[in-house]
C-alpha cells in the first residue's frame, strides 16, 4: 500500500511475546509496540487523531496556530502532524525535556517555550498550563490541544490501539498494565477492550513522586508517566490496581528489555515492564498480560542509558526504600 502521507502510516503496531524476559510459561507477557509508529511514540495517535479532527468540524482554523503543553512525545507528534497540515505550533515544555527532543521538535518547524519555575508540588505540570493559557492570550489565532481534559485523547487510543488490539489477539488478556500520565492511552484501550473483555483487570502504573493517586510528591526525572497534578481525563474508579515505580526501577527495566529482548525502548516502557515484574511475581494461577511499550530509547541516552544518571537514581532509590522501611511511628526498622 502506499499512503498519502506519513501520518497514513500511524497505528497498526506490533504485539510482540516477551518470552525472554518473562520465562515462565503460567505468564504470558504481550506488548504492543508503539514506539513503531512514524514520530516514535504512541502519541502520534491523540495528536492525528485531535488535529484532523478539529480541521474538519471547523474548531481548528486552516491558519490556526497550535499550542500544547507536553513532556516531549505529544509535542514531536503535534510538531509531525502540524507540518502535514500546515499550521505553526508551539511546544510549551519544562528542563526535563531531553536535547534530542528539543532538537527534533525544531527539526520538523515547531517553536519551544521552556518553563523553569516549578509548581506547588515541584513539578512543572501546573507552570506549563499557565505559561500555555498566557500564550492563548497573547494572539486569537491560537487553539490549545489541551490532552489532559480532551475527551478525544481518550478516543484516539479507543479507535485506535484499542480496536487494533482485538483484531490482532486471539483470546483475552487477563491483565491490562499501562502507564499513566494525562491517563488518556490507559482509559482509551481500557474502554474498548472491557467492552469485549469484561473481566479484563486494569494495572494502572504511576511514578514515584507523582500526585496522580494521592501519594505525595517526591523528585522524579523521568517525563512521560505521572504528573504533578491530577488530569481531568482520570477516573480512578475505572482502575483496579495502581503500582508504583521509581525512576531507577523503570531504567533498570529498559536495560533488562533491550539485553533479553532486543527492545530499546524509552523510560515509560521500563516502568511497566517492572510493574509486571511485580505483577507476576505474586500470581497464584496462569495469566495473559498486556501491555503496551510508548516510546523508543534514543530519546534517553542522556537519562536512562547513561551509567552517571543510573548510579545518581539507584542512590535516590536506597534512600526512598530505607526511608520506606522505617516506621514513623516507632523508629524501628520493619
Amino acid at each position: 500500500m502506499v499512503h498519502h502521507s506519513i501520518l497514513n502510516s500511524i497505528g497498526n503496531t506490533p504485539i510482540i511475546r516477551l518470552s525472554r524476559l518473562f520465562d515462565d510459561p503460567r505468564c504470558e507477557v504481550l506488548a504492543k509496540l508503539e514506539m513503531a509508529n512514524p514520530g516514535g511514540s504512541v502519541k502520534d495517535r491523540p495528536a492525528r487523531y485531535i488535529v484532523e479532527r478539529g480541521l474538519a468540524e471547523g474548531s481548528i482554523r486552516p491558519n490556526a496556530h497550535i499550542v500544547e503543553s507536553s513532556s516531549g512525545n505529544l509535542a514531536i507528534a503535534l510538531a509531525m502532524v502540524c507540518r502535514i497540515h500546515g499550521l505553526s505550533f508551539t511546544a510549551v515544555v519544562d528542563p526535563k525535556i531531553s536535547p534530542t527532543n528539543l532538537h527534533i521538535i525544531r527539526c520538523y518547524g515547531g517553536k519551544v517555550d521552556i518553563v523553569t519555575e516549578k509548581d506547588s508540588q515541584g513539578g512543572y505540570l501546573e507552570t506549563r498550563i499557565k505559561r500555555v493559557k498566557h500564550l492563548l492570550h497573547e494572539q486569537p489565532n491560537r487553539v490549545w490541544i489541551n490532552q489532559y481534559a480532551n475527551k478525544r485523547n481518550w478516543q484516539s487510543h479507543y479507535h485506535g490501539e484499542g480496536e487494533e488490539i482485538l483484531r490482532q489477539l486471539d483470546r483475552p488478556a487477563d491483565y491490562l498494565v499501562l502507564g499513566v500520565s494525562t491517563s488518556g492511552t490507559l482509559h482509551g484501550i481500557a474502554r474498548r477492550l472491557r467492552e469485549a473483555w469484561p473481566e479484563l483487570k486494569i494495572v494502572a502504573v504511576d511514578a514515584v513522586g507523582s500526585v496522580l493517586f494521592g501519594t505525595p510528591p517526591y523528585p522524579r526525572d523521568l517525563p512521560g508517566i505521572g504528573a504533578s497534578r491530577v488530569p481531568e481525563l482520570l477516573q480512578r474508579d475505572e482502575i483496579t490496581q495502581v503500582i508504583h515505580i521509581d525512576d531507577y526501577q523503570s531504567a533498570t527495566a529498559c536495560r533488562q528489555l533491550v539485553a533479553r529482548e532486543g527492545i530499546f525502548a524509552g523510560g515509560s516502557s521500563g516502568s511497566v515492564i517492572a510493574a509486571i515484574q511485580h505483577l507476576s511475581a505474586g500470581l497464584s494461577r496462569p495469566a495473559r498480560i498486556l501491555t503496551i511499550l510508548p516510546d523508543r530509547g534514543d530519546r534517553y541516552l542522556d537519562t536512562v542509558y547513561d551509567d552517571d544518571w543510573l548510579a545518581r537514581m539507584q542512590e535516590r532509590h536506597l534512600i526512598r526504600t530505607t526511608d520506606i522501611s522505617i516506621n514513623a511511628t516507632t523508629g524501628q526498622t520493619i
